[in-house]
């Protein structure tokens, strides 16, 4: 495969032969598989990176072959350059791409900030992959840099393995604006919960308000990662049947409230029944009767539940609610950390570590600031 051996066509969903992990490919117009992308994306697969990040990445790597066919690039011989028009190129609307279309300098980018650095880091990781199996790929998309190590003399983990080589870095990577997460309040939270007409509903929004677990995590739990005398809620990652992923790579146990267990019993008691089911968020209602309750069954819960109560809301908004609830409350943040099953407190920080005027305010008050009392005006 030079610049590109055959048009590309899609990007396909895939099970992998003798499992059920799923995986995704990018096809030719001939419906075979792109060696060089296939082999990359086979390896994120069995090193279980999540599909969905996988199957971004497909795409990622489709638009990266594609405009490297569009200018005659062979991907072994590309240089640093290329890639910063690669960024130009992703920020075209596609009408756009193949230079056909003159377009007005105010034109709104296609891609965002955050798109096209995903993007990049889909080049960067299959370039660094093929670069490790022996293709000379330069220094497309690393640039090579002597480990500085602090006076302290501290070293990375594993660095007796490199010695004194020099450490890789990608090289281009736009600076993406900061966001702060959106939230739901707890008056809102009620609203939505008094809008639920099924236990089980309630009882899945409960559980993201009270463990602030990821929608995914919540969908692929099993009654036994309950504890109700411990009042515990355990997160496992584990194969799903409704395709739902615990992100965090470790078990987490999160402490709950007695009022979600005994919702949990009546859910039991009043819907769930004699079932015979080891999930505990299951179709009952609607779809094949037992079957585990998927993400597409919870989006058109949430659509019902905003058209009856007029709230915008995201599942994903409760995980940030419970966050900043906690740091306001003053947990530590490590504490908050692995209650949210983050890698680091880096991350943590990185998405929590907002301070807005009336959080200040409450700050510099219980200081015994802005009394008034310290000079006259």
């Amino acid at each position: 495969m030079g610049s590109m051996s055959r048009p590309l066509s899609l990007v396909q969903r895939v099970l992998m032969p003798g499992s059920s992990l799923e995986s995704w490919t990018v096809l030719g117009d001939d419906d075979a598989v792109l060696e060089p992308m296939e082999r990359y994306l086979a390896y994120l697969t069995d090193i279980e990176r999540s599909p969905n990040t996988i199957k971004a990445y497909a795409h990622d790597l489709k638009d990266w072959f594609v405009f490297l066919d569009q200018r005659g690039l062979d991907w072994r011989e590309v240089r640093l350059e290329d890639l910063g028009e690669f960024v130009a190129w992703l920020r075209l609307p596609p009408a756009g791409r193949d230079g056909r279309l003159a377009l007005l300098p105010s034109a709104d980018h296609h891609c965002g900030t955050t798109t096209v650095n995903r993007k990049l880091s889909a080049v960067s990781g299959f370039c660094v992959f093929h670069a490790r199996h022996g293709v000379d790929l330069g220094d497309l998309v690393t640039e090579l840099q002597p480990v500085r190590h602090r006076r302290s003399g501290w070293k990375p983990f594993l660095y007796h393995l490199s010695g004194n080589e020099p450490e890789r870095r990608r090289t281009i990577k736009l600076k993406a604006p900061r966001h702060r997460p959106k939230l739901v309040t707890a008056v809102q939270v009620q609203a939505i919960l008094d809008a639920c007409d099924r236990l089980r509903d309630r009882f899945l929004l409960s559980v993201l308000w009270e463990s602030g677990v990821r929608i995914g995590e919540a969908l692929g739990l099993r009654h036994e990662d309950l504890a109700v005398a411990e009042r515990e809620l355990t997160v496992v990652r584990r194969v799903n049947d409704n395709r739902a992923r615990a992100k965090s790579p470790s078990s987490r146990t999160i402490p709950v409230g007695a009022s979600l267990m005994r919702l949990y019993a009546d859910y039991l008691h009043d819907e769930y029944g004699d079932l015979d089911s080891d999930y505990v968020f299951v179709s009952l209602w609607a779809g094949q009767h037992g079957r585990p309750l998927t993400y597409a069954a919870v989006y058109d819960l949430v659509v019902r539940l905003r058209r009856r109560t007029g709230i915008d809301f995201d599942p994903h908004w409760y995980r940030h609610a419970y966050a900043t609830r906690l740091l306001r409350g003053g947990a530590p943040i490590e504490v908050v950390s692995t209650l949210l099953g983050h890698s680091s407190i880096a991350t943590t920080s990185d998405v929590y570590g907002h301070l807005t005027a009336e959080d200040a305010r409450r700050a510099l008050e219980a200081a015994g600031f802005l009394t008034g009392q310290e000079v006259r005006w």
